[in-house]
């Protein structure tokens, strides 16, 4: 690099960039280009020198290009881009390296901001001209070659405005071109895209979109959340170091210069940036409102966020001037059924699997394949995003399931839907309770720990006015060895508890499901308060009574250390002593 680029600052990945475009167009031969470990690349083969000696004195040139004048209608920045840098300069090399990139992700992650800023640090390194072609009010898709023609300023009769025309016209000018807001004429733009690719050997095409071309030739760059500070930071200072917090400020002072972030503010504005997602575009509409009412009050009224966040810029598009606007503009897109799907999706707290979505939608007689296609489709349109956690798993981000869970309250699929994945956990968690037997602890705590946000949301629907409690004092019984094993014990109490104040008499009452709540309100209440508390004594004296009366004294694993036959023998004495003997 200093030999080649001595006065120009190259990154590692913009050497990546080039390297991997070069093996792409050397096709079967690209294995010339071999990687060496710990020093770069090297060129294999036997190569003749065919231009001359090398000079004794290596004479090292520098190239600078003539000034040319340039024409370019991008608008001229309005304020600071924070937080995309690194993002920039590698799109800067994806620039350089392919000759159509596609920004994509959900409403309001900032594509565009992001578009115009690359390409207006790209225009001055080629000489050429830079378009932006603005397709976010077209209604028709068949105007999308016209609507660059008229930006372009091509002389084309009406009659011959085409794709192939259009892109006849260009020819071989250098041009940089920006299509924006592509996701509801996707098909169109996508077309005359690839066509421009065939006909246009100087012409580079940058796209926002929050769905993929799927072109031969595309580079597709999904654009990341701001980074936002975590639930417990070690130091309160450190989250004035992520760019979501770095924007919220900004914008907050621009709108109220006497605003200032002192120390009580900060968790506030951390749990802002983190319940919105690190969206830009979310979180401008929380500064605008947080600089009227304050970081706290903004906070505490986020659960309401649509009706909260609607100060969008005057001169903003339509569908970025609230963010209930935002999202109408991505779900009003989409086909009934990926409407249907993403609406049930939303029942799912964390992460869910193809099992899970396909339990809480009506199969039929398809079974995955139809479920496994609308996620596919949902990914593509930046609506659902990949659980980077954990493989073969998917999630909504919050602001989406929010709006999600809106649309699904609103349609007369809710219990339906709801009773599906409470019915559905539950059958998770009877193959975890037994599983917790004889698998590794931590094993086990990888697979089913992840699913504690699903669990929960599950008995909060069993247990509402609108549930099933059947549902959830079984789904209460079966899990109680994940809160054991999470050292949840004061949930594992709480849920025990209100489970077994829903059990009802006579033949609709589970002896099994009402002894496991017994031991598991027992146990937890062992390790929360000791076991000379008469609580404890109380619940395992159930427990074993009704163990008893099934012939089922021998259970333990479940719920700790403990036998129901052991727990027996030292019920009637209150000394801790015994009690610690006995362990």
């Amino acid at each position: 690099m200093r030999r080649v680029w001595s006065r120009a600052i190259v990154e590692e990945s913009t050497l990546q960039v080039h390297i991997s475009a070069i093996r792409k167009a050397l096709g079967p031969d690209r294995g010339l280009l071999k990687t060496m470990f710990g020093r770069g690349y090297r060129l294999l083969g036997h190569w003749p020198l065919t231009l001359g000696a090398v000079p004794p004195d290596p004479v090292v040139l520098q190239i600078v290009p003539a000034p040319v004048a340039s024409s370019s209608n991008l608008p001229l920045p309005t304020s600071e881009l924070i937080g995309r840098e690194t993002a920039a300069q590698h799109l800067l090399a994806l620039l350089s390296a392919y000759r159509i990139v596609t920004l994509t992700g959900p409403g309001g992650i900032g594509k565009s901001a992001l578009a115009l800023d690359v390409a207006r640090q790209f225009l001055p390194r080629e000489a050429g001209d830079g378009w932006l072609v603005e397709l976010a009010p077209l209604s028709d898709p068949r105007l999308v070659p016209s609507t660059v023609a008229g930006v372009l300023g091509l002389k084309l009769g009406e009659d011959a405005i085409s794709d192939e025309a259009v892109a006849r016209a260009i020819g071989a000018k250098q041009l940089l071109l920006v299509l924006d807001n592509c996701e509801h004429v996707v098909d169109a733009a996508a077309t005359f895209a690839e066509t421009v690719m065939r006909l246009c050997p100087r012409t580079t095409v940058l796209a926002t979109s929050r769905e993929v071309f799927r072109i031969g030739g595309e580079h597709v760059y999904r654009v990341p959340p701001l980074e936002v500070p975590p639930e417990d930071p070690e130091d309160p200072s450190d989250i004035l170091r992520h760019s979501a917090v770095a924007l919220f400020i900004a914008r907050t002072r621009a709108l109220d210069s006497d605003f200032s972030t002192n120390g009580d503010d900060l968790p506030a504005i951390a749990a802002i940036c983190r319940h919105l997602d690190g969206i830009p575009l979310a979180i401008e509409f929380a500064a605008a409102r947080s600089a009227v009412l304050g970081a706290r009050q903004t906070a505490s009224r986020l659960d309401n966020r649509f009706a909260l966040l609607t100060s969008g810029r005057r001169n903003a598009l339509s569908q970025h001037r609230t963010l209930r606007a935002a999202l109408d503009w991505s779900y009003d897109l989409l086909p009934d059924q990926e409407k249907c799907l993403l609406r049930r999706l939303a029942v799912f707290a964390g992460g869910f699997t193809i099992e899970a979505a396909t339990a809480v939608m009506d199969g039929g007689d398809n079974g995955e394949a139809p479920i496994i296609e609308g996620i596919a489709r949902l990914l593509e349109k930046s609506l659902l995003t990949r659980d980077g956690s954990i493989a073969g798993r998917w999630r909504l981000l919050e602001t989406i399931r929010a709006y999600a869970l809106e649309k699904l309250v609103a349609s007369d699929e809710a219990e339906r839907t709801a009773r599906r994945h409470a019915e559905y956990y539950r059958g998770v968690f009877e193959r975890a309770e037994a599983e917790s037997k004889t698998r590794p602890a931590v094993e086990w705590v990888a697979d089913y720990g992840p699913l504690i946000d699903n669990l929960r949301c599950a008995l909060d629907w069993a247990f509402s006015p609108q549930g099933d409690a059947s549902i959830g004092m079984a789904l209460t019984a079966v899990a109680a060895p994940l809160w054991m094993r999470l050292s949840l014990l004061g949930e594992c109490r709480s849920r025990a508890e209100q489970a077994l104040d829903s059990i009802g008499a006579g033949k609709n009452r589970d002896t099994r499901q009402e002894m496991k709540l017994q031991a598991a309100l027992g146990t937890s209440l062992y390790y929360i308060r000791g076991p000379a508390v008469a609580e404890v004594r109380v619940a395992w004296a159930k427990a074993l009574e009704l163990a008893e009366s099934l012939g089922d004294c021998s259970r333990s694993g479940a719920y700790g250390p403990f036998t129901l036959t052991a727990v027996g023998r030292i019920l009637p004495s209150n000394s801790h002593k015994n009690t610690v003997a006995w362990l």
